[in-house]
């Protein structure tokens, strides 16, 4: 059946109140999106991610009557203008589709390729590793520079039989290529429950969710991993530089993006602390920064 959306762009101090008189008026679901072009990640601890500048949509059945609901909507928010209003119909696959058309088959590294469902990649008989995404996907798919980043490096380095940790899973787009890589077990920490159920639906998609293990920060207990990775801020990184460091065997390889160019060279510094063979690699404005656990010698000395 096809719908009514009604969107319309807002600042993010009115989100709570629009987004609760649009479901008092009936709107099926509620979408926000970024009105501008501030990517956001993984907050803080305690924190709630919002954009300064929000777009809005709703979608509300296609009966509804467009002229009654600007009304009951500007009553219940008077400073909300009709002109500031769109409404346009939605077919019933519109967003499917527009997904699909733009997301398409990626590789990343040598051996690894990010496939949409509703394309089957090809039996080439090789090496080929293939991790599947769904297009109700509300996290991560590959196509942000600083998670291409990391499934680079996770391609280029060694898995096989190791036990990964995933600081910000997300979608578990990460986790899931460490396992698809070889990994025996990936622990995966995130702040938000969704990610968590995201990153659990897909590993069963997948076929992988034996090995993946799921935590919200609160409930996670701190144990060495052979290896970890961590696609989140620069500011939580530099915060839980510490955690990181306990979180590694000796040697343990690591890789942490999420960091703008120009604030590496800070955590490049933080981490020297703990981690040794420290480098950086760029795509477009973000930086991943990778090297490995110190030894209690090195640490030492």
């Amino acid at each position: 059946m096809p719908w009514i959306e009604l969107s319309l762009t807002i600042h993010a101090n009115e989100q709570e109140r629009i987004e609760l008189a649009l479901e008092d008026l009936g709107a099926l679901s509620v979408t926000l999106l970024d009105a501008e072009d501030h990517p956001i990640f993984e907050p803080a601890p305690g924190e709630t991610p919002v954009w300064p500048t929000i777009k809005l949509a709703a979608l509300f059945d296609i009966a509804v009557d467009r002229a009654g609901l600007v009304h009951a909507l500007t009553d219940l928010v008077p400073e909300i203008a009709p002109d500031q209003l769109d409404f346009r119909d939605i077919a019933d696959a519109d967003w499917v589709r527009a997904w699909m058309d733009t997301f398409q088959p990626m590789q990343f590294g040598r051996r690894l390729w990010i496939y949409p469902w509703n394309i089957d990649p090809p039996d080439d008989g090789g090496d080929t590793v293939v991790v599947r995404l769904d297009p109700g996907l509300a996290f991560g798919t590959g196509t942000h520079p600083t998670t291409a980043l990391c499934l680079e490096w996770l391609d280029g380095i060694e898995l096989s039989g190791k036990r990964l940790l995933d600081y910000g899973c997300g979608s578990g787009v990460l986790a899931l290529a460490a396992l698809k890589l070889g990994a025996a077990e990936v622990v995966g920490v995130d702040l938000d429950p969704q990610a968590l159920e995201a990153s659990r639906d897909n590993a069963q998609r997948n076929g992988v969710a034996d090995a993946l293990r799921l935590f919200l920060p609160t409930d996670y207990v701190n144990e060495p991993h052979d290896l970890l990775v961590a696609n989140i801020l620069a500011g939580p990184l530099a915060q839980l530089a510490p955690l990181f460091a306990d979180a590694c065997k000796p040697g343990a390889p690591f890789a942490l993006s999420g960091i703008l160019a120009g604030q590496h060279e800070e955590l490049l510094v933080r981490y020297g602390e703990w981690f040794e063979d420290l480098r950086t690699a760029q795509r477009e404005d973000w930086v991943r920064i990778s090297g490995r656990r110190k030894s209690v010698e090195s640490e030492e000395k």
